[in-house]
């Protein structure tokens, strides 16, 4: 298995607070909450932190050197996301996604993906072409060395890219909204160097259907693309806890 490699640990409360103020600010400089989640959500993406492992507060408090404040804002945002859940009396654990309600959210990004492919229009302009092509090469050096935090941002950006050209806004928010709330999933279908490859290749497909005016292959490519990630992850969750945890 390819090993990622680990992210330098966020800047602390006390060190944004002793650094040199910047004179041309030119946009709004990530708070401390801001980097306890994506660090958070980067470490739930590599399977870092599993289903189902508690989150507490004093010990991220200790981790990011800031106080409860940061944190439960942290926590109050991932939650959002639908990677944390909170519950009463116990705190925040990373969401146990059952397999089921994996299978249904993943029903219902194939729909919604294949209806963006369905109404971008063709033909895709040089200058999307062009972008779509700059990030998957960015993400194929990724997979090539082995650089998994790399690959997961590099395939964000290129979904993002790719639904973005049907110019439905309501519908790229929601494609975007569900990918995040299973992004916990990617580690295990990501676990086979193979499926690193295989997802390469099928972007570089639909960056040629793309090209080509294809739309067929592009709803074919669309659906495929997503079912190694829901075989994955089922297979290593029931492996984990048992059929007994495979309900809603």
């Amino acid at each position: 298995m390819a090993t990622a490699r680990i992210s330098s640990k966020p800047a602390s409360r006390r060190d944004a607070s002793n650094s040199p103020a910047v004179t041309e600010p030119q946009s709004r400089q990530p708070s401390i909450a801001d980097l306890i989640v994506r660090k958070l959500e980067e470490d739930i993406m590599l399977g870092r932190r599993h289903p189902r492992e508690r989150l507490v507060e004093q010990d991220l408090c200790t981790d990011f050197d800031t106080h409860r404040g940061d944190v439960r804002l942290a926590l109050f945002e991932l939650e959002k996301m639908g990677i944390v859940e909170r519950i009463p009396n116990r705190g925040a654990i990373v969401r146990d996604l059952k397999p089921r309600e994996v299978e249904e959210i993943y029903d219902v990004r194939e729909e919604l993906e294949v209806m963006a492919v369905r109404i971008l229009p063709f033909p895709v302009p040089d200058a999307d072409l062009a972008r779509l092509a700059a990030i998957q090469h960015e993400h194929g050096k990724a997979v090539d060395s082995g650089d998994l935090l790399a690959v997961f941002h590099s395939n964000v950006q290129f979904h993002r890219a790719l639904f973005g050209l049907c110019g439905n806004t309501s519908l790229i928010e929601t494609i975007e909204y569900l990918a995040q709330k299973v992004s916990g999933i990617r580690s295990y279908a990501h676990a086979k160097p193979e499926a690193l490859n295989d997802s390469r290749r099928d972007h570089i497909a639909m960056i040629k259907a793309l090209r080509n005016s294809r739309r067929d292959d592009l709803i074919e490519l669309t659906r495929r693309h997503l079912k190694p990630a829901v075989r994955a992850y089922i297979d290593a969750y029931r492996r984990r806890f048992g059929d007994g945890g495979s309900g809603a």
